[in-house]
This record gives C-alpha cells, sequence and structure tokens, in this order.
C-alpha cells in the first residue's frame, strides 16, 4: 500500500482551479514548462478592489510557479484613457507588494496589429463594412436566429485595402466605416458573427499622438498581444468564457500555419469580486467623480484602491480577503462585512493604540492635586509581545467621551455615573460624585474622585471593576477632526438598482445614483482630541482608537489640522443595521 504523502496532499487540496490547471500544464510539458502572466487594465480609471483579486491571481501565479508577470495596459480607446490613470495603476499594483516583470502597452503592437489585419484582408478574412453600428447589430441575429450578412462582406480586397488605409490616414469619420472579420454570420457563438476588429478614432494617443487613426478592438489586440509577448496564461474573469473561442482562433490566424499545440497562450476565466453595497463600474465611478458627488478617486467612501489606502486598509488586510472568498467557476455576491472583517482582523494586529476622544464631556478629579502631571505608560499593541509602550499625561482635567457618562444609569450600565466606580485606562479607579449642567440641561462637567491606591503597582492595583474608559488630559492632547466615513450606497445592489431605477423613470445614470447615495455616508467631527503623541503620525500608520475603531491619518491633515479617517469600526454594525 502506499503511504499517502500528507503535506503534500494538504497542498494539492488548498490549490485553487486555476492553480491545479497551472500545474497540470507544467507537468504536461506545456510552453517548454514556462509560467508567464500578465495583469492588462485599461487606463481609463483609477484600480478598484475587484482588480485586486485579478492582481493577486496573475502576480501570484506567477510567483508561486517561479514564472514573471508583466504589466500590459490595454491602450486601445484613447478617448478614455490617460497618463494619469496609468502612473496611478503603477502605484496601486506596487501597493498591493507586486513588481511586474515588464511594462508593456498595447500600443507597442499597433504596427504589428495593422500588419495582421492587413494580412487578413489579403486573405480574404477581413472587409471594410460601412454599415451604421445600428444596422451590424440588427444583422447580427439572435442566439438562436442566424445573422444576416453584410452587403459589403464580398467587396472586392483591393476595394478593402484602399479604405482601411483611408480609415488610417484619417480620411474617414468616425462611425463611418469598420474592419470586420470574415468569419461565420451562421455561428452559435455571437463573438464569431463577423466581429469588428477595428474603427476609426481621431483622438491623439497618450502614447502614440496622431500617427493612428484607426484603432484595433479589444478582442482583436488582447490574444495577438499575448502572442506576441509569449504570454502562457491568460487569465481573464467570466464574462470572457464566450470569447475565448476567438480568442483561440485568432491566435491560430496570426501564427499562419506554425505549430502551437504545445507553445501558446491559454486562456482560463476565473469570477469577479462583486461586493454588496458597492458600485465597481469604472464609467460609474467616473461619473462620481466628475459630478463632484464624491472628492476624488481617492475618496476613502470609494471602492477604489487608492481610496482603501487612504481610509487606512492594509494591502496585507485585502489579500486576506480575497483568498478567504477564493475563486471558482461562478459569480457571488460577497458581503461587505466580510472585507471589513478581514480588515479588523489584520489592523489588529498591527495598528498602534492611542486615546481619543470623539464626543468630548470634561471630567474633573476634584481631589486630584491642581497642578501635577504624572507620565503614564501606554503598550503600543498589545497582540505584539515586544510591543515598545509611548508616554500619556494624567491630570486633574480630562477629556471623556460623552456618551460614557449617564446620571440616572440603569441597573447594568458599567460606565460613569454618580455613585459608580470606573478604571480608567492606564491610570487610576475613579468614583464619580456628579456633575454639571449648562441651562438647557446638557451636561458640561463631570465630576468624580480619583483613589491614589489603584495606579499600576499600587496595593489596590488589581482591584475589580466593571467598566474602563479612555482619555486624554485637557493640557496635554491635541485637536483633531475625525471624519467617520460608511457604505456610499445605501442599497444591497446597486448595480442591478440603478439600472431598475432608469428603466423604470428613464433617468440618466447621475439622476439615478442620487437616489441610491446614503446621506450619512461621511460625518464629519471637528471638536475631538487625540493624545500629543500622534503630532508626528503619518497617512499609512494605523491606528485604533481603543473602544471606538481603526483610524489612520488622512493625507489632508497638517500639523495645526490634523485629520484622521475611520477606516472601519471595531465591530460590525451594518449586518445589525440590515437585519
Amino acid at each position: 500500500m502506499a503511504v499517502m504523502n500528507t503535506t503534500e496532499d494538504s497542498e494539492k487540496k488548498n490549490l485553487n482551479f486555476i492553480e491545479q490547471i497551472v500545474e497540470k500544464d507544467l507537468k504536461e510539458g506545456k510552453n517548454g514548462g514556462r509560467i508567464q502572466t500578465r495583469f492588462p487594465p485599461e487606463p481609463n480609471g483609477y484600480l478598484h478592489i475587484g482588480h485586486a483579486k485579478a492582481i493577486c491571481m496573475d502576480f501570484g501565479i506567477a510567483q508561486r510557479y517561479g514564472g514573471v508577470c508583466n504589466l500590459r495596459f490595454d491602450d486601445t480607446n484613447p478617448t478614455k484613457e490617460d497618463v494619469e490613470y496609468v502612473e496611478a495603476i503603477k502605484e496601486d499594483i506596487q501597493w498591493l507588494g507586486f513588481q511586474w516583470g515588464n511594462e508593456y502597452y498595447a500600443s507597442d503592437y499597433f504596427q504589428q496589429l495593422w500588419d495582421f489585419a492587413i494580412h487578413l484582408i489579403k486573405q480574404g478574412k477581413a472587409y471594410i463594412d460601412e454599415q451604421t453600428s445600428e444596422q451590424i447589430a440588427l444583422q447580427k441575429g439572435t442566439p438562436t436566429q442566424p445573422g444576416i450578412e453584410s452587403p459589403y462582406r464580398n467587396r472586392p480586397i483591393e476595394e478593402t485595402l484602399e479604405l482601411f488605409e483611408k480609415m488610417n490616414r484619417g480620411e474617414i469619420e468616425e462611425g463611418r466605416m469598420v474592419l470586420r472579420a470574415k468569419i461565420d454570420m451562421a455561428s452559435p457563438n455571437m463573438h464569431f458573427r463577423d466581429p469588428i476588429i477595428y474603427r476609426v478614432v481621431k483622438t491623439p494617443h497618450h502614447r502614440t499622438g496622431d500617427k493612428w487613426k484607426a484603432y484595433p478592438m479589444y478582442d482583436f489586440a488582447h490574444g495577438q498581444s499575448d502572442f506576441f509577448e509569449g504570454v502562457t496564461h491568460s487569465l481573464c474573469t467570466l464574462e470572457f468564457v464566450p470569447h475565448r473561442p476567438l480568442y483561440d482562433l485568432f491566435v491560430d490566424w496570426v501564427k499562419d500555419g506554425q505549430d502551437l499545440d504545445d507553445n501558446r497562450p491559454r486562456q482560463y476565466e476565473f469570477n469577479k469580486l462583486n461586493l454588496n453595497y458597492t458600485l465597481m463600474s469604472k464609467r460609474n465611478l467616473l461619473i462620481l467623480v466628475k459630478e463632484g458627488l464624491v472628492s476624488g478617486w481617492d475618496d476613502p467612501r470609494m471602492p477604489t484602491l487608492c481610496g482603501f489606502r487612504r481610509r487606512g486598509y492594509s494591502p496585507e488586510s485585502i489579500h486576506k480577503f480575497v483568498n478567504r472568498i477564493g475563486y471558482t467557476t461562478y459569480d457571488a455576491l460577497n458581503e461587505f462585512a466580510l472585507l471589513e472583517s478581514a480588515v479588523r482582523e489584520d489592523l489588529n494586529t498591527r495598528s498602534t493604540r492611542v486615546s481619543a476622544v470623539l464626543h468630548p464631556v470634561k471630567l474633573i478629579l476634584t481631589n486630584y492635586p491642581e497642578g501635577q502631571v504624572e507620565e503614564m505608560q501606554a503598550i503600543n499593541n498589545p497582540e505584539d509581545p515586544n510591543s515598545p509602550t509611548h508616554t500619556i499625561e494624567f491630570s486633574r482635567e480630562l477629556w471623556m467621551e460623552r456618551d460614557d457618562f449617564m446620571e440616572n444609569a440603569p441597573k447594568k450600565y458599567f460606565r460613569m455615573t454618580p455613585g459608580q466606580e470606573v478604571r480608567l485606562k492606564n491610570a487610576y479607579i475613579v468614583k464619580c460624585t456628579g456633575c454639571k449642567k449648562d441651562e438647557e440641561g446638557n451636561v458640561v462637567e463631570v465630576y468624580a474622585e480619583y483613589d491614589p491606591n489603584t495606579k499600576s503597582g499600587m496595593p489596590d492595583a488589581n482591584r475589580k471593576v466593571k467598566g474602563t474608559l479612555h482619555w486624554v488630559s485637557c493640557a496635554h492632547c491635541l485637536k483633531a477632526e475625525v471624519r467617520l466615513y460608511d457604505r456610499l450606497w445605501k442599497v444591497e445592489n446597486p448595480r442591478d438598482e440603478l439600472a431598475a431605477i432608469r428603466e423604470a423613470k428613464g433617468c440618466t445614470p447621475l439622476e439615478a445614483m442620487k437616489e441610491m447615495i446614503n446621506p450619512d455616508s461621511l460625518e464629519v467631527l471637528t471638536d475631538c482630541y487625540v493624545e500629543k503623541y500622534l503630532a508626528d503620525a503619518q497617512p499609512l500608520d494605523y491606528l485604533q482608537f481603543q473602544r471606538i475603531g481603526y483610524f489612520n491619518v488622512d493625507k489632508d491633515s497638517t500639523p495645526g489640522h490634523l485629520v484622521f479617517n475611520r477606516t472601519v469600526s471595531l465591530k460590525d454594525t451594518w449586518s445589525k443595521i440590515n437585519k
């Protein structure tokens, strides 16, 4: 009987289905045992959380199997693309912890693609069609009904070559002509029904300027670019499943008789990352930015990677989330709460604990000596046994959270209330003696007496009390602005809701979005106090405001005006709200 290698067996079980395919391809010696992937974003917007899943797959496969992952910008539509997006995409990939082997652009292959298109025309496999886009769409037929051939399908090759040259010289207006591949108008695969492979675009390109006026379509450029670069595994999301036969056909055509059976790019598809309460279409995100519904692509409410980064998410937490949801061959709507759970889990291990009071009321320790200041030591991260400490000052007058005091409290209220003891974290046990109110009945001061024998290391330090409160010293803290972010959308599936509203009301995407936006997605608190230890905190520092949540420094923060963003609360609140 064979002895099972349990470690190897366990690793096999942990492989996702793409990794299993890659291992099988390697075992069979395909592509000479090479692994080469690519991440091919279009530079027409900023990357969002959905792209993170693809990035982790493309770069992760290359890392795991000793291959290379290249970055290739799909820059075939100059009307929507910009250098700003190119640089932002690079920054986001590196922030996630990946580095590409080579940097390519689809525009690097414009000449090769043009030459390939000329070759197809000469072979009778492509023709210029002068019909409108509406006419072409109508003639495509349906999945159960064959299409109708274009009246231009059999035009002479020389005429097609001449018109194709005119398209690229700028002599043909946009939308007037297209180049179509001649395949099969009766094919059950709609993508085979003479797909458009070139169209006229007269907008200058961000890299090639005015050199080209005829631009290849994605389906025509993508597979050929993979082939030119030597990609072995072209990993895509599920909407490209019906495109795969066309991908393979174009690769067969471009190889032009070469034997590629074991040395060709192979397309495999996995599910997209879909999140509830999230809208991830770059087209719709651009509307939010341009119409001022958010402050920019990096608004912390946006699902963009730069938005999550600014909000305080760590790259490790995104990796953890992607690994947790996994890769499958069917689409599903994931809970946003699962992403937040991964963020909490990660930040718990790396964030520095500090004190911050967001809704302050003054606490006066009436028996504490006036003018006296003590330096208390606070552990930066109790999850780390080697964590350093920092100093926080303690004095007679402190700021405490307004919600931590109740004058007439119920029996099981364990915070500050007259006659009850609580511990002030890292300091003393105090007993509340009363409060002071203004003319309108609002509490403006809370009074308590401290027990000097309850400081750490003193005789009564271990006396049990049921409540522990955070605080900052009035004379030793810094004022701060705190931004409390929540979900941008108040509906669980904004993509489907957007479509439903537009269909029902005949309105624009912007008008439909305004109906769905959560009015409470941002609350700005301007009268907060934080311990002065945070004077030198920087963006991308991970912080836990004790008993409140995880926070980080916003890019708007200055030494004279500190600004903090709430990354995520300590506990999931949305799942309770939505039940």
